[in-house]
């Protein structure tokens, strides 16, 4: 350690916000160089290459082949499948001396679909698994919690290529074998989930999540298996409802009801319901949303969901990519006077509200496009707003009174809810996503032109699967869930070195001991840190070497004079006295054991 390039920090950074972040600063590992972008020490080098030799051992395991692409692309590829457009700001762009368009890869589907095209004809070159580790670059809105979200990272993207659908379903489980074993390994508690493609398409998609407080994912699963990520929640649909028996619907003055709240209490005040209290639930709340195309078009969009339920934004956004929403400005319903704020209903959106024989889209169609939540069917009744201030419209039932153009899973989706599959209530959680596969299809291949030879020596597309882990993420989940008050505790096939050795005196003989300790566990196939820091006192190493949690921490100190070493176990805090004769021998039959050898 007198040689480390390693400086610890006593404070927690300022700027660091959850365990993994404020430990990898203090003990070392990583040097913050931009918001979201960090520079890696040796330290933290000597961990990244084992989170990835572990991977690359299990992708290879799997038959994918590695190679290696350039972080900075060309613009073409990128605009051929879409994505130059689709990943509006969080890409990266920029020009080089000639003026052409060139951008830091957030991901790598347009060129390996481009090498496959290049050397591949022939349905004898298929089934193909390519693998790469690299980094990969987007720009964050907001950067935050260390590696968790970066706007550099490492990730391991790996694409299978196959001559049909059933050799995409194949190649799909095998790589989601590979991440079992993978996350198996690395000792990270997960949950597969489904989960939805965004960007990246394709027919399905599953989440390997990692259940954690922190985590910026919601998910829900159900006491009979099911699992998925919030926004791939499917609301199961109640059966329509008879219109013949429905009262007719009337308008009434609610004068001061703005809110849901303020609307149920007036119509319970006012309108009482013979059978039961009119709830929230009773009511039709209309959400106006501003879309922005990844080409910066704005539009408006309106969401009809019952009145007991909030706009889910993530939901919403995932349903309506690659468009990012907000929620509309005053400027928007400045444009649009039809909407009367707190009082907005069905009448002045979607259908029912274009001249005859216009639909949505039409040139001149000035309605607003108008999609429901799945749960309001035909024949349910609602309150809702009336288009004017301090009215509401009662009993608007719909199939009869309005319609839509469409419907959306865009409403929250709360604990207790149904599983679609009837496997019972949903529990809802949070994680972090650190692996996410995907059955991309004839997608990428298409749009590039990705074709072989079948049998039958006609031109096919190819079928391709995406699989990507996040490299650092996966190594700052391992810091953020294996430390203590005192600093990181390591799990032994992540740690930089299995044994941390401390010469705790100022004496040469302990020194001397310390030296000859270490010398002998290396020999022995241990990876020893030796802190022989001359002038450091024993505190300080020992909060050094708590920081920096190597699974074992070896002291020579005081107790050599009756022939004994202190051995430390990080983990949980004990510690042993060990005579100086055995302890290299005992220590590395422990450091073989925590291995797994």
């Amino acid at each position: 350690m007198s040689t480390l390039f390693l400086r610890t920090l006593r404070e927690d950074p300022a700027e660091a916000e959850v365990a993994s972040h404020r430990l990898l600063l203090r003990a070392g590992y990583i040097r913050r160089a931009a918001p979201g972008i960090y520079s890696w020490m040796p330290l933290g080098l000597r961990v990244l290459a084992k989170v990835e030799a572990i991977v690359r051992e299990e992708m290879e395991a799997a038959g994918s082949q590695e190679v290696h692409f350039p972080a900075l692309l060309p613009r073409e590829p990128y605009e051929a499948s879409g994505r130059w457009e689709e990943y509006g700001p969080n890409l990266f762009r920029l020009k080089d001396r000639k003026g052409g368009d060139m951008l830091l890869a957030p991901t790598h589907e347009e060129m390996f679909t481009l090498l496959v095209k290049d050397l591949y004809s022939s349905y004898k070159d298929l089934p193909l698994s390519l693998y790469q580790i690299q980094t990969k670059y987007r720009d964050e809105a907001r950067p935050r919690a260390g590696l968790l979200r970066g706007r550099e990272f490492i990730m391991k993207d790996a694409y299978s290529f196959d001559i049909d659908d059933e050799g995409l379903e194949a190649a799909y489980q095998v790589q989601r074998a590979a991440y079992i074993r993978v996350f198996d390994r690395l000792g990270i508690d997960y949950v597969i989930v489904s989960a939805t493609s965004g960007a990246m398409g394709g027919s399905k998609s599953e989440e390997f999540l990692a259940p954690t407080a922190i985590g910026e994912d919601t998910y829900v699963r159900s006491p009979g298996g099911y699992a998925a990520n919030v926004e791939a929640v499917t609301t199961p649909v109640p059966d329509a409802l008879s219109i013949d028996d429905a009262p007719a619907a009337h308008v009434e003055n609610t004068p001061d009801t703005p809110t849901i709240d303020t609307l149920v209490a007036h119509a319970n005040a006012h309108h009482p319901r013979p059978d039961r209290e009119w709830t929230a639930a009773d009511t039709l709340k209309n959400v106006v949303l501003a879309l922005t195309s990844p080409a910066g078009e704005r539009s408006l969009l309106a969401v009809g969901l019952p009145g007991d339920r909030d706009a889910d934004m993530t939901r919403l956004e995932a349903a309506l990519a690659p468009a990012t929403i907000e929620p509309a400005t005053e400027a928007d319903f400045a444009r649009h006077p039809e909407l009367v704020k707190g009082y907005i209903g069905p009448g002045a959106l979607g259908p029912q509200a274009r001249p005859e024989g216009l639909s949505r889209g039409d040139e001149g169609d000035a309605a607003i496009p108008y999609l429901l939540d799945p749960r309001i069917v035909p024949g349910t009744r609602w309150i809702t707003g009336a288009n004017e201030p301090g009215r509401h419209v009662f009993e608007l039932t719909a199939g009869r009174d309005f319609a839509a153009d469409g419907t959306v899973e865009g409403a929250t989706v709360r604990e207790g809810d149904p599983a679609p599959d009837g496997s019972g209530p949903l529990e809802l959680a949070r994680g972090v996503e650190i692996g996410h596969i995907f059955q991309l299809g004839r997608k990428y291949a298409d749009a590039l032109g990705l074709q072989v030879l079948d049998v039958n020596g006609k031109q096919v597309t190819v079928t391709m699967g995406s699989y990507g882990i996040g490299v650092t993420r996966a190594l700052a989940l391992l810091a953020e869930l294996n430390n203590d008050e005192r600093g990181l505790t390591w799990p032994a096939h992540v740690a930089p070195y299995h044994v941390h050795v401390v010469a705790a005196g100022k004496d040469q003989d302990v020194a001397d001991a310390a030296e000859r300790l270490a010398l002998d566990l290396e020999a022995a196939g241990v990876e020893v840190l030796y802190d022989d820091r001359p002038k450091v006192s024993p505190g300080v190493k020992f909060k050094d070497a708590e920081l920096l949690g190597a699974p074992f921490i070896l002291v020579a100190g005081r107790g050599l004079a009756d022939g004994e070493v202190e051995l430390k176990i990080r983990a949980d805090g004990t510690s042993e006295a060990l005579p100086v004769a055995d302890a290299v021998a005992t220590l590395t039959a422990r450091v073989r054991q925590a291995l797994g050898d």
